[in-house]
């Protein structure tokens, strides 16, 4: 029997159910997966029966009850500190990129939306996602630079919370293919391959058709 439940939705589509599952895999806790297909309009009202928020991922777990994917990555990373780097300055470092990643970009979401299923290029080229963009790749690249010696991540050679939280930028920029530098594109194809990342694609790209929704496939 497990210990807890990880509600999560379309995997095709969602960012943020990526991120928390991607932490409780890395994490290897022992948790049932609930896909709860979207509906639209929204909210889902399945999600809604079981998340406080109305949102996924929410995870059970132990007793504990931890909605926001940023949350999730905190409280697996209690079982495997590793996945935060150990030194205090790139942890730090790691913890402030990850938040921004969570508060932030808001035209990259509205402009390119994650659909692992689909070629969007060259739409959604916004100038506020094009102004999303550089900063993220200034943030990688900057991480790389004072961190990512010895590997392909953010931090070097371990695949962490902090690439966790920005695998589905990477499914974005699969996507939508905007302009990236070399060093962007490298960093993407790695993330890309990562086996954990490569099972959410297959299992994204298995979803029947009934989980399609028109709103995520359609440009505007």
């Amino acid at each position: 029997m497990s210990d807890g439940k990880i509600y999560i939705g379309n995997k095709r589509y969602s960012s943020w159910s990526m991120r928390g599952w991607l932490a409780v895999r890395l994490a290897k806790l022992d948790v049932e997966e609930i896909a709860i297909p979207f509906v639209r309009p929204g909210p889902t009202p399945a999600i809604a029966e079981r998340s406080p928020t109305g949102l996924v991922p929410y995870l059970e777990h132990n007793g504990a009850a931890i909605w926001e994917s940023l949350a999730i990555c905190d409280y697996c990373a209690e079982f495997a500190p590793e996945l935060w780097p150990a030194d205090r300055i790139a942890r730090a470092h790691a913890r402030s990129i990850a938040a921004e990643m969570h508060a932030g970009f808001r035209d990259l979401r509205m402009a390119m939306w994650m659909n692992l299923g689909r070629d969007f290029s060259p739409h959604g080229r916004t100038p506020g996602a094009l102004a999303n963009i550089d900063r993220i790749e200034k943030i990688w690249a900057d991480t790389r630079a004072r961190f990512g010696a010895g590997g392909p991540y953010l931090f070097g050679a371990s695949f962490g919370m902090a690439d966790a939280m920005y695998a589905p930028v990477v499914g974005r920029f699969l996507g939508w293919k905007p302009e990236l530098t070399a060093a962007s594109q490298a960093y993407c194809d790695a993330v890309r391959a990562h086996p954990l990342v490569d099972t959410w694609y297959r299992d994204a790209l298995a979803e029947p058709a009934s989980m399609l929704v028109d709103d995520y496939e359609t440009l505007p």
